[in-house]
């Protein structure tokens, strides 16, 4: 069964909203956020609630807060590393679907020879390992296979991905330093294709992640996109002009859920 998106703290869903403006491209590079009491007003909540929302964005990177000026969309630096790091249940939300999950399978063990190759822990670490899929109004979206370091993260010993799953628990929790990604195509496998509903060896976006906070693994993740509904984009300009005239580079990535 599939676990529907649950409540969440009203600050949390103004920063989510503001976060999609931002990742999607509305608000560029130096773009001025309303203001807290535009924002106030907007949502009908408290300055306390607005200013939270905001004080996260910052500190993630995305926004930049001036005093007596206001909050500003950070530099393309920020941007670019904080939308490679998506958020899938906002991803399918603000495309105007409804979001829902279903935990397949959570294990705690000792990590294995793939666990230490893939996110570069020692045999006597644990990991949680857990696969998620992800819907978009009731289809399939995406695959996710995931290892968290328990080093990292001790408290998802005792998280179920009850009430968020693996990806925004994480974002919501940890703060990471560095992450490394790898995209490839590939034809789906047996239990992607059961998984995702098409067929085997049908193409596959497939992006792997890892994370690290200060040098420490905190988790390595596979995520597998049917390719026939999900595209990546990616906008740049030649080294020459950047360095000219820089242009805000974006990268993300788009599914069609239809």
């Amino acid at each position: 069964m599939s676990t529907p998106a649950k409540d969440v703290p009203r600050y949390i869903e103004i920063r989510r909203a503001l976060a999609m403006r931002i990742m999607s491209g509305d608000w560029r590079p130096g773009h001025r956020v309303p203001s807290e009491h535009e924002l106030m007003e907007q949502y009908g909540c408290s300055r306390m609630t607005v200013n939270k929302a905001l004080s996260t964005l910052a500190s993630s990177g995305l926004i930049v807060r001036k005093r007596r000026s206001g909050s500003f969309v950070a530099s393309p630096h920020s941007q670019t590393t904080t939308i490679e790091i998506h958020d899938i249940r906002s991803e399918i939300v603000s495309g105007g679907y409804e979001y829902s999950y279903a935990v397949l399978w959570r294990r705690l063990r000792n990590a294995t020879r793939q666990d230490m190759s893939r996110l570069a822990v020692t045999g006597g670490e644990r990991v949680v390992a857990v696969t998620v899929v992800h819907f978009a109004s009731e289809l399939p979206f995406v695959l996710e296979e995931r290892i968290i370091s328990l080093a990292a993260v001790p408290e998802a010993e005792s998280e179920h991905f009850v009430t968020a799953p693996p990806g925004s628990w994480l974002l919501e929790r940890i703060p990471w330093t560095q992450a490394e990604h790898v995209i490839s195509a590939v034809g789906a496998g047996d239990v992607a294709a059961a998984h995702l509903g098409i067929r085997e060896g049908a193409a596959c976006l497939v992006i792997e992640r890892k994370t690290w906070r200060s040098g420490a693994p905190v988790t390595w993740v596979r995520l597998t996109y049917p390719g026939d509904r999900h595209q990546l984009v990616a906008r740049f300009a030649p080294a020459t002009q950047a360095k000219a005239s820089p242009e805000p580079r974006k990268a993300a990535l788009r599914g069609d859920a239809s």
